[in-house]
């Protein structure tokens, strides 16, 4: 194939391909060919030009296929374009000589085919050059066209549209003929032939002014005429240029002067006339029509209307949403005006006239639901309004005329009605789109428009009052707020108007329609209504019989009342379940002779009624066992059965009663076998065994003697067929926008659809997918419907002998009926056993033995030869789950070879579609049969059948089951993939475009293949890149293809294979591809497009995006997209499709893509995605765009009034998107908040001004988020003050993200402050409209979480500002005083529970944050205090603004606290596990009632947590001593709210001690935190294990609560293990450390109670020896610890497991493993290292609560533990700092060391040698190191010996050997070069010299003492070089300072005779003071005051030394002098600089 990618054809390789490949071969060089030759220079293209052109031409002669004729001719029209035009002419005469040839035979009419292609190409892209030449040709063509068959009437007008397309007006002369020949095709038998020519009309209608003027009736007539026997293709094509043309007639301004003398100005009547007339009257001329009218013969044809109807939408959508807007009335008139009685032959049947108001409610739908943006769809909306009030006048007028007129009148009365019903269902559709938007519409009582719909709910006609209710429902639902009104009004009438028979049945429905709302409303309704609804049903079945005249309105209405409360779920059923089935019991007669005496009884009335009545309680029945699974128990069930034999029994006898009482009990009874059908099929079978015979007959009877002749096979096969086989039916069956009304064009003649009054009950369902409003068919057919379910169902429950009786009955009966009828039958029998061995192979049943499989097989074969595609399909799918129930290898065999026989010798298309498909369903159950000799058999025949061009239907099957093998066979195909593909593009390439079904199973195959190719595509052999380049051929001509099915194959397989191949798919193309089809009119193509995209954007968004810009900037002819993708790039184009979509599953994708684009783009594209969500969010409903605001400059105007904010500036035309929904807004702030976190992730300076700015000043292109804050802030404003909840809450969502992200960054020009601080404004404007009285609560609680957060963040500092966001927290926090008992009675009573707890929550969070600010500042205070005094007024000032916080909340503290109690005991009453359900007190909690628990629960979860801290933080801020004033000392744990909790007031104790209070509330907390630390969820959040650990950490930080837990080990042992479980389970470093700060405070609790009993035992004993006080402490007296109930070991256990978490060498049984290298040190991370740090401080705590014993017993583990943190982690650091770890190990050395158990008396042994031990582990460490000695840090080491020796009882260290090997250590450190490593260690030998025992110390002293004067001694010659060495000298000479001081009185003048001369040797003269080193400066300086101190103190000796040596003698006095100068100067300085003690002090101080 590469061998084809030449200008010039390469012939010689051409010469050598087989005849298929020649055309392969041929179409990859056109191919290649179109795209190189745009890009060729002009010159080359005119060198070539002459055999390029001989070569094009001579193609045609070789009788090319489809596409290649089409490329052919596009490739010649840009050859002329682009080179020389002269031999033009020739090739226009050769096309014209091969279209005149006579030869007629088929060869030739490829040939034929491609001149007429030919020429249309070369016209229309050279159009006017090619001069008058057309005349001619268009004359040859059309004569041509007089016998062309129809493929040649096909291509020859599109080149008719092509000529006209490339001509313009300069074809004028030709119109009249283009324009007959048009018209005699649009009527014509082919239907792409009709197609074809309403694409020409349509060109023509550009430049023909005729076509919209004079002869625009004979158009209009002709477009009805070409609807008839339409298919869906054409309905759109010729709909288009119907509506097209209309448009244009009503819009065109100019006339030409010929038309102007007999032309009239078409106005917009005159238009909806003619339109009008095709619906009415359909496409019988306006004059013949009259006579047939008389007659009363004449019906509009289906096809007609729904054409009619598609062509007003085209009409409306052509001249755009503004003219709608402007000619709404007159329209909606018309309209309307369609389904009126004025028009009666429309509206005489009830299937007409539903599927008329289909139609018309599929116009208004879409286009006033598609076209409108909010604004006007709100104005639409009180316009349906306007009408539904005349009309409700003009049934008023009738109903009160009490004249002799009134028979004529009442027809007025059914008049109104299918108007009603259309306007109705739009008014609620409308609604329902518009959500919350529309609740100003609702409040304007000049619009009335409850008023209106609630007043026709009294109207006589019952479709109109289901309409009305249905319309309330969709009210409900898109305003949840009017629910509980709504009900309520509805009640108080029902009540009221009892009498009447119209408002029973209109109040019930609307009852029922509002029931069915609250599931879709997130807030409910209140619980109470349950039992009004159910209090007012009972009373209306009561009372049923005491009027005749209303007793079937109020029976129906009581049941429909209690069958809609079934809907609402468990928790409120359960509550009136007895009643309910009281009822039940009572409705049906207690045994058969109950039934007999009725059947005597009664009349063909009561009848009805007992019939209705019993349906309707069935119906309760079924709804209570869908809605209620949940309270299904055993004994429920057991009181359901009783009434059901019953039930059953007069099911058998309903024939005979009907009979009786003759046929006025028809309906009646088929409803309720309906309705006892279905209640059957939802029960568990086993519950009515005992019935099955009597039901199974009553079944058989019911499919094979139906009541109705209709074929309902396209509703009872649909699904049972698999989704995919039904695409081979056309698009009726597949998804479209049009759905709506083809629907009607399914079902036969005799019926229209369904429709609400076909089954009341249907109202408070919920609805079927896309379908606004339910459509329950009629009963006739609903019947059949539930009884092939049910038979379904029961049939896989008989046993296997009875199966067979019934499969012959049902075979019999098929027999016995013939034609028309026998296929009925037929039809029922195989949609019920289809649907019973779906059943069985869902429950993996059998079917049976021998028998029972041939009956089977019979049924499923005779259907499978059925004439119904539909039957044939559905066949085939059951002949394969036949197959599957059976499962028997040899059994499946044998079907495949029963279909292999039959397609051998049928030659019918009938038999030989079923039998292919047959063979494909098969595989799809079995999973490839196995054998490849059967695979082989199946595609040999299948091969045979595609290839059969007598007939396309045979093709389309055969194809279509070959995809499903190749898709199902899996590995065993791969040797069939090269010739089926081949295959695939043969047939591609030659089977005629108008055969699309064809085309679309043969996408489905290549699909099937690519995906069996799957990832070997990338290949790169010889093989794999043929198969790769013949699947993208093939995906190349189903590109072109006219069809658009074809096309969205195309794209889903070019998906595929980028998935498996993306380099080889040309992306830049594809993309191309995508963007033209995005508006696509065909719902699928859109799907395919969407689908391919959020493929591509997941893995290069980046491209996908760049591509479809370039696309449009070259903007080539063919493509004018509906959206405008050069300004708003592909990401805008797809918003806006969202916007206008109406496809819930497109829009899904579409959000999807969106969603990937934004994360891989967003950071890059900042501006640009900002500016999509503000155009977006700018649009909203009540203003266009947001003046700008200076960011900078802070908004004083705006104190007093937030809103002035924003100033509203309406100018349209910088909109990209005009009035966007409410759903795409919400979608945009959606979008606002992922941009910022994606921004979060991609670095600091998105948050950052300063870096942000510099970022920006190095590269302009670049972008952050921070620079967009003001509209970031403004976009969430916009949302938060909507009128859409829905967007509110998005809004706030998105301020409380902003807030959280930006509260910390600092405003650069405004040190101190945040930049967050000048949008208080607008925070504060955008929050309060979400306080008002009438806001819903989930908005309330939205906004006290921004609330919360925004006054936590601390942006604002000045608590006068705060104010205003507090004022509101302040106003719900009264709400929530006021109670359960001042709630409004709107909502669900969980919803204020919501609502308060979301309050106490914010309120918590302040308080938490306050009081952690106070604690900082505190900390802040002390550490100031300490560093200087200066400062007090800074923290003055630094305390003003918390404290002011905390002074905020504090006033309300009291009131707080007391509901943050009453929360947490409601907590803790819900998280009871279920067995103590029985002690929660009936009323509820505090905040929830009992019936709404479950509700309330998910309310309490979210906020327990900061409630809990908060209140731990209050309580141990009061030290838990609150005794409050009012209350005196009662009950102090009581909430304010009047309940009480668990106890009665009767066993409740009067008062209650404080101290009992406080252990309540102690343990009320423990408890919650307990239950929900032992076993968190695992989606717990994070802040909710913090929060609760914090609140543990404050409630142990006071003295009361440690008591407690100190006093009681149980409890402590308890929580220690909960918190170690806790640590297993969460890694986070942050809850760990929470964690260990509990376990230290509950240890620090334990110390201080035995320290408590050890002094009150002293105190008892004073007197006593100290030998006989008993022992306190853990261990006693013989050491034992008990695990799981020692404190001591679960806390060792818990630092164990941190200790050996982040350093497993501690683990003995690691450290043998090879895994762990011992002696290879790990730098921890930082957190690591804090976490170990924390749990040594709390080892070292361990043996203070320990018995003397018990210290013994744990001691050596934590000596071993503390000694191997330090030998893990002594690691040098650069600067010489200590790691934290090693710090804390010493730090936790020091603290064990000096334990008073060391000294004790019962275990000081023990303890002196265990701490030897440790002394000589420590040495070891040293020893084993000394090969890594680099890494090895000896101070710390030394650190480690110095604390033993210091802070041990002398007899530990003074032992020889371990004294010498000490000393030792010091010796080799002396000599250390790093002089950081000398100077500590004379700082631990200054410490060790000065050791009060002189058995310490003195051998140090002998050992060292020498070795350091010497040293210094050196240092007279080497003077320091540096501040280190500096300070080492200065040291050492505080060392022999100390030791002189020390020494004896003889042995002191020979030290200070040493040390002297060393100092006077660092003396400098004043001379070489100047020029001297900084280093050498200090020292002098530093000699010179010890001598000042020294030669005081030794006086004697000093002047006897300076008397023998003159020279020093001579340098100490010029110092003096010196010094003395300089002192004057310094202390000037040192006035200044009062004392600045050297800062170097030992920073780690452990001794």
């Amino acid at each position: 194939m590469e061998l084809a990618h030449s200008l010039l054809l390469n012939e010689e390789a051409y010469k050598q391909l087989g005849e298929f490949q020649k055309a392969e071969f041929i179409f990859e060089w056109l191919q290649f060919l179109e795209k190189l030759l745009p890009v060729t220079s002009r010159a080359d293209i005119r060198e070539n030009q002459k055999i390029l052109v001989e070569q094009l031409t001579s193609l045609l002669n070789n009788s090319p296929g489809p596409p290649t004729r089409r490329l052919v001719a596009k490739n010649l029209a840009v050859l002329y374009s682009t080179g020389d035009t002269f031999s033009v002419y020739q090739t226009i005469d050769k096309c014209n000589e091969l279209i005149r040839s006579k030869d007629d035979s088929p060869s030739y009419l490829p040939t034929k085919l491609a001149a007429v292609v030919c020429l249309g190409y070369l016209y229309k892209k050279l159009g006017r050059i090619l001069g008058n030449s057309f005349t001619d040709t268009v004359g040859n063509v059309l004569k041509a066209m007089k016998n062309a068959e129809s493929q040649g009437r096909y291509e020859i007008m599109l080149s008719l549209q092509n000529i006209l397309n490339g001509l313009g007006a300069a074809a004028i002369p030709c119109h009249r003929d283009i324009y007959k020949a048009a018209r005699s095709c649009l009527t014509d038998r082919s239907m792409a032939v009709r197609c074809a020519a309403a694409k020409c009309l349509l060109e023509l209608q550009n430049e023909a002014v005729f076509m919209w003027s004079t002869d625009l009736d004979s158009v209009v007539t002709l477009c009805f005429k070409s609807f008839e026997g339409s298919n869906y293709d054409v309905r759109l094509a010729v709909s288009k240029l119907l509506g097209t043309v209309l448009a244009r007639a009503l819009t065109s301004k100019q006339t030409t002067a010929s038309t102007r003398h007999n032309f009239r100005r078409i106005s917009l009547e005159d238009v909806m006339e003619l339109l009008g007339t095709g619906f009415l009257r359909g496409s019988c001329g306006f004059l013949r029509a009259s006579g047939d009218m008389l007659k009363g013969t004449s019906s509009v044809s289906r096809d007609v209307r729904v054409g009619v109807t598609q062509a007003y939408v085209v009409f409306v959508s052509t001249l755009g949403a503004r003219w709608l807007e402007r000619n709404f009335s007159a329209f909606l008139s018309h309209i309307l005006d369609l389904v009126s009685q004025s028009h009666p032959k429309a509206v005489q049947s009830q299937t007409d006239a539903i599927g008329c108001r289909r139609c018309v409610s599929f116009i208004l739908r879409a286009t006033v639901g598609g076209l409108l943006g909010e604004k006007a769809q709100i104005a639409a909306a009180k316009e349906i309004c306007q009408a539904i009030w005349k009309l409700k006048k003009v049934v008023d007028a009738a109903m009160s005329d009490s004249n002799l007129e009134t028979r004529i009148s009442v027809t007025d009365v059914t008049a109104s009605q299918h108007v009603l019903v259309c306007a109705l269902q739009e008014l609620g559709s409308l609604i329902h789109g518009l959500g919350t938007t529309v609740a100003p519409l609702l409040q304007d009582s000049s619009a009335g428009v409850l008023e209106a719909v609630i007043s026709v709910i009294l109207h006589p006609s019952i479709s109109v009052r289901l309409t009305a209710a249905w319309c309330l429902r969709c009210i409900a639902v898109a305003l949840p707020s009017y629910v509980s009104l709504l009900l309520d009004r509805c009640l108080e009438r029902l009540s009221a108007l009892k009498s009447s028979p119209e408002s029973v049945t209109g109040y019930s429905f609307a009852v029922a329609a509002l029931l069915g709302a609250v599931k879709h409303s997130p807030l409910g309704i209140p619980h109470g209504k349950g039992k009004v609804i159910m209090t007012v049903a009972e009373d209306l079945l009561c009372s049923a019989a005491q009027n005749s005249r209303i007793s079937l309105q109020r029976t129906q209405a009581g049941w429909l009342l209690i069958a809609a409360l079934m809907t609402l779920g468990p928790a409120v059923v359960q509550h009136h379940l007895p009643r309910m089935l009281l009822l039940w019991k009572c409705i049906f007669p207690l045994s058969p002779k109950d039934l007999e005496t009725e059947k005597t009884r009664g009349d063909s009335f009561t009848w009805q009624v007992t019939l209705e009545g019993r349906a309707g309680a069935l119906c309760a029945i079924k709804s209570f066992v869908s809605h209620c699974a949940g309270l299904l128990t055993d004994e429920v069930v057991q009181r359901l059965l009783p009434p059901l034999p019953s039930a059953v029994d007069l099911l058998t006898q309903l024939s005979s009663i009907c009979k009786s009482y003759g046929n006025s009990l028809k309906t009646s009874s088929t409803v309720y076998r309906h309705k006892l059908y279905e209640l059957l099929a939802v029960l568990p079978p086993k519950t009515y065994e005992g019935s099955f015979c009597a039901v199974l007959k009553e079944l058989v009877a019911d499919l094979t003697v139906p009541d109705s002749q209709i074929d309902a096979s396209t509703f009872l096969l649909p699904p049972l067929c698999h989704e995919s086989d039904l695409l081979l039916l056309g698009p009726l069956l597949q998804d479209t926008d049009h759905r709506f009304i083809e629907e009607q064009l399914l079902l036969g003649n005799s019926i229209a659809g369904g429709s609400l009054e076909y089954d009341p009950y249907a109202i408070y369902e919920k609805v079927a997918k896309g379908d606004s409003v339910p459509k329950p068919l009629p009963p006739v057919l609903s019947v059949i419907s539930a009884a092939t379910h049910l038979f379904g169902v029961m049939f896989s429950h008989v046993a296997e002998s009875h199966r067979l009786q019934v499969l012959e009955q049902l075979l019999n009966s098929i027999k016995q009926t013939k034609g028309s009828r026998q296929q009925i039958v037929q039809l029922n029998v195989v949609s019920a056993f289809s649907s019973s061995l779906k059943h069985l192979a869902n429950c993996k049943g059998n079917l049976g033995p021998e028998e029972v499989r041939r009956s089977a097989l019979t049924l499923v074969m005779g259907a499978l030869e059925s004439n119904n595609p539909l039957l044939r399909c559905a066949a085939a799918e059951c002949l394969a789950r036949l197959a599957q129930v059976v499962s028997d290898s040899a059994f499946a065999a044998g079907l495949a070879q029963v279909s292999f026989d039959k397609l051998k010798s049928a030659r019918d298309v009938v038999s030989r579609t079923g039998h292919s498909l047959a063979l494909g369903c098969l595989y799809r159950y079995l999973g490839g049969i196995g054998s490849t000799q059967h695979l082989n058999a199946c595609v040999g025949i299948l091969y045979t059948l595609s290839q059969d061009n007598t007939s396309p239907d045979v093709q389309a099957w055969a194809l279509h089951s070959l995809s499903l093998i190749v898709d199902l066979a899996g590995p065993l195909y791969h040797v069939h993939v090269e010739p089926t593909l081949s295959l695939v593009l043969m047939l591609l390439l030659t089977v005629p475009p108008a055969y699309a079904e064809v085309h679309q199973s043969l996408g489905r195959c290549l699909n099937a293949l690519i995906t069996t190719l799957g990832p070997e595509l990338q290949g790169s052999s010889a093989t794999v890149s043929a198969l790769r380049t013949s699947c993208l051929l093939g995906c190349a001509v189903m590109q072109d293809h006219p069809d658009c099915l074809v096309q969205a194959q195309a794209i889903s397989c070019l998906q595929q294979l980028h998935m498996f191949a993306p380099r080889h798919v040309n992306l830049s193309s594809l993309v191309s591809c995508l963007c033209v089809n995005l508006c696509s009119s065909y719902l699928l193509l859109r799907r395919a497009v969407v689908a391919c995209l959020r493929q591509l954007v997941q893995r290069e968004a980046a491209e996908v995006s760049e591509y479809a810009v370039a696309l449009v900037k070259e903007s080539r002819e063919d493509f004018t997209p509906d959206v405008n993708i050069r300004e708003i790039g592909l990401e805008g184009a797809l918003l806006g499709l969202l916007d206008k979509e109406l496809d819930q599953r497109l829009c899904q994708d579409i959000k999807e893509t969106l969603t990937h684009m934004l994360t891989s783009m967003a950071v890059e594209k900042l501006s640009f995605w900002l500016k999509l969500c503000k155009d977006i969010l700018a649009a909203s409903a009540d203003f266009n765009t947001v003046a700008s605001i200076d960011t900078t400059q802070e908004e004083e105007n705006a104190k007093g009034d937030d809103a002035s904010v924003l100033t509203s500036d309406s100018d349209e035309r910088f909109h990209p998107f005009s009035n966007p929904r409410w759903s795409t807004r919400v979608f945009a702030a959606e979008c606002v908040c992922k941009i910022i976190s994606q921004c979060e992730n991609a670095g600091s300076a998105h948050f950052d001004v300063t870096l942000a700015q510099e970022g920006k000043q190095r590269d302009s292109r670049d972008d952050f988020l921070v620079l967009h804050l003001a509209d970031l802030i403004r976009m969430a404003f916009m949302a938060a003050t909507d009128h859409s909840d829905q967007l509110r809450l998005s809004g706030l969502q998105t301020l409380l993200i902003i807030v959280r992200k930006f509260a910390s960054v600092p405003e650069p020009e405004f040190p101190g402050h945040v930049i967050l601080e000048q949008y208080q404004a607008n925070v504060g404007a955008a929050l309060r409209p979400a306080f008002a009285p009438e806001t819903p609560p989930d908005v309330t609680a939205k906004a006290c979480q921004v609330c919360s957060a925004w006054i936590a963040s601390g942006v604002v500092s000045d608590i006068n500002d705060l104010r205003r966001v507090h004022q509101l927290l302040i106003s719900s926090l009264v709400k929530v005083q006021a109670g359960k008992e001042a709630q409004s009675q709107q909502y669900n009573e969980s919803t204020s529970t919501m609502e308060i707890l979301a309050v106490l929550k914010a309120w918590a969070e302040v308080y938490i944050v306050a009081v952690e600010k106070q604690k900082k500042q505190s900390d802040a205070h002390n550490h100031c205090l300490k560093i200087a005094n200066s400062a007090e007024e800074n923290y003055r000032d630094l305390t003003s603004s918390t404290s002011g916080l905390l002074d905020l909340v504090q006033a309300d503290l009291g009131t707080l606290s007391k509901l943050w109690l009453a929360a947490l005991q409601d907590f803790a009453l819900l998280t009871l596990p279920s067995e103590y359900a029985s002690q929660l007190p009936a009323e509820g909690g505090t905040f929830y009632t009992a019936e709404t628990i479950e509700n309330a629960r998910p309310h309490y979860y979210n906020s327990w947590a900061l409630i809990l801290y908060a209140t731990a933080l209050w309580l141990t801020s009061t030290g838990f001593i609150v005794v409050d004033p009012d209350e005196g000392v009662i009950n102090l744990s009581r909430p304010v709210t009047p309940t009480t909790m668990c106890q009665d007031s009767s066993t409740r104790p009067l008062v209650k001690s404080p101290e009992d209070v406080n252990t309540d509330r102690f343990h009320l907390i423990l408890g919650v935190s307990v239950e929900f630390l032992c076993s968190p969820r695992s989606d717990a959040a994070m802040e909710n294990i913090i929060a609760c650990l914090r609140a543990l950490q404050a409630l142990f930080d006071v003295p009361w609560p440690r008591s407690k837990i100190g006093g009681d080990q149980e409890l402590g042992v308890e929580l220690l293990n909960v918190l170690h479980r806790l640590i297993l389970t969460r890694e986070s470093p942050d809850i760990q450390l929470a964690a260990l700060e509990v376990v230290r405070l509950i240890l620090f609790a334990a110390q201080e109670h035995v320290k408590e009993k050890r002094r009150s035992a002293e105190v008892d004993d004073g007197a006593a020896e100290k030998e006989t006080l008993p022992e306190f402490g853990e261990g006693k007296d013989t050491g034992g610890l008990v695990p799981g109930k020692s404190l001591v070991f679960a806390t060792l256990e818990l630092c164990v497991c941190i200790l050996v978490r982040q350093l497993p060498q501690l683990n003995p049984k690691l450290t043998c493993s090879p895994a762990v290298q011992s002696g290879k040190h790990r730098l921890l991370s930082e957190d690591g290292s804090r976490l170990v740090a924390a749990a040594l401080v709390i080892l070292s705590d361990v043996p203070a609560i320990c018995s003397p014993e018990g210290s013994v017993s744990v001691l050596p583990t934590i000596l071993y533990l503390i000694i191997g943190v330090l030998r893990e982690t002594a690691v040098k650091l650069q600067d010489g700092q200590l790691p934290l770890t090693v710090a804390a190990s010493l730090q936790a050395l020091k603290g064990l060391l000096s334990s008073p158990m060391a000294r004790a008396e019962k275990s000081r042994t023990a303890w002196t040698d265990l701490l030897r031990s440790a002394l000589i582990t420590v040495l070891d460490c040293w020893d084993q190191a000394d090969g890594l000695l680099q890494e090895l840090d000896e101070v710390s080491l030394l650190t480690a010996i110095t604390v033993f020796v210091m802070s041990t009882s002398p007899e530990v260290t003074t032992i020889e050997c371990l004294q010498k090997r000490c000393i030792q250590k010091f010796k080799i450190t002396l000599d250390s070069k790093d002089p950081l490593v000398q100077h500590k260690c004379y700082q631990l030998l200054h410490s060790i010299f000065q050791h009060p025992n002189k058995t310490v110390s003195y051998p140090y002293i002998r050992s060292l003492a020498p070795s350091i004067v010497g040293k210094l001694q050196e240092t007279e010659k080497a003077k320091p070089e540096n501040a280190a060495e500096l300070q080492v000298i200065q040291e050492g000479i505080k060392v022999v300072t100390a030791l002189t001081a020390a020494a004896e009185e003889e042995h002191r003048a020979p030290l200070v005779a040493c040390l002297l001369p060393i100092l006077i040797s660092f003396l400098l003269d004043e001379n070489a003071l100047v020029s001297a080193t900084n280093s050498a400066k200090n020292l002098h300086e530093f000699a010179l005051q010890n001598l000042m101190q020294i030669g005081p103190q030794y006086s004697s000796v000093f002047k006897k030394l300076i008397a023998s040596s003159p020279t020093m003698k001579a340098r100490l006095e010029s110092a003096v002098k010196g010094n003395q100068e300089s002192i004057k100067v310094k202390t000037a300085k040192h006035a200044k600089n009062p004392g600045k003690s050297p800062s170097i002090q030992l920073k780690t101080n452990f001794l």
